[in-house]
C-alpha cells in the first residue's frame, strides 16, 4: 500500500486509536480486542515498552493498518517502517524524519499548533498534520486554519473522545486521534467495557 492509499483508509476509518500502556502485552491485546470491532487504525507510541515487536505483531494481521507514533527521529521511523509501520506520527515536525518517510512512500504526520508550523511541515511533503494539543483548540479551529491553507488536512490528537469527536469530524478533521479512553476504560471496566465502548464510537459517526 502506498502514502496515498494509506491516508485515504485513515480517512475512510475516522478515527485512529493513540494508546500509551505500560507493557507490549497490553498494549497488543487493547489492539486486538478494538481491531476486532472494527476500529483498526492502530498507532503504537514508541513510548510503549517493546514498541517495535508491538508493530511488527499488529502488521501481521490483514484487516488492520499500525502506524508508530511519538517518533522523534529518523532512525526510529526507518526502524518502526521496516517493522511494518504504515504510517509515521511525531509530536512535532522533523525534516529527517519527513525525508526517511518520503524514501519509503509512507505517511508521516507531524504535530502542529501553528500556521507556520504546518507551511514548514507541508514544504516536505506533509499533506495530513496532526494538530496537538487538540485541548488547546476547539473545532472551529479547523475552518480557521483553512481559512490561509485550504488543502490542509487535520487530525487532531489529545483530549478527543467519546464526547467530542464527532464535532471535530464534523467540522472537517480529516480523522481523530482517540485514545486515553480506550485505555482507561480496559484498565478500569475491562474487555467487555471496551467492546461497548467501541461499538458506541462507531455508531456515532
Amino acid at each position: 500500500m502506498n502514502s496515498t492509499q494509506t491516508m485515504q483508509e485513515i480517512k475512510k476509518a475516522q478515527h485512529i486509536a493513540v494508546m500509551r500502556t505500560n507493557s507490549g502485552e497490553e498494549f497488543t491485546e487493547i489492539a486486538n480486542t478494538i481491531i476486532d470491532e472494527g476500529l483498526n487504525v492502530i498507532e503504537v507510541t514508541l513510548t510503549t515498552p517493546d514498541a517495535m515487536e508491538v508493530i511488527s505483531t499488529l502488521a501481521k494481521r490483514e484487516d488492520a493498518l499500525v502506524g508508530a507514533g511519538t517518533v522523534l527521529d529518523s532512525v526510529s521511523a526507518r526502524t518502526a517502517i521496516l517493522n511494518g509501520a504504515d504510517f509515521i506520527v511525531s509530536p512535532a515536525f522533523d525534516i529527517e524524519t519527513a525525508k526517511i518517510a518520503n524514501l519509503y512512500d509512507v505517511p508521516y504526520v507531524p504535530g502542529v499548533m501553528t500556521v507556520k508550523e504546518m507551511i514548514e511541515a507541508m514544504q516536505y511533503g506533509c499533506k495530513v498534520l496532526k494538530l496537538f494539543p487538540a485541548t488547546q483548540f476547539s473545532p472551529k479551529a479547523i475552518k480557521d486554519f483553512k481559512g490561509p491553507l485550504p488543502h490542509v488536512e487535520i487530525i487532531p490528537t489529545g483530549g478527543v473522545g467519546k464526547d467530542n469527536h464527532t464535532e471535530w469530524l464534523d467540522a472537517g478533521s480529516f480523522a481523530v486521534g482517540i485514545g486515553s479512553e480506550i485505555t482507561k476504560i480496559y484498565q478500569q471496566q475491562g474487555k467487555s467495557a471496551l467492546v461497548d465502548y467501541v461499538k458506541a464510537i462507531k455508531s456515532e459517526v
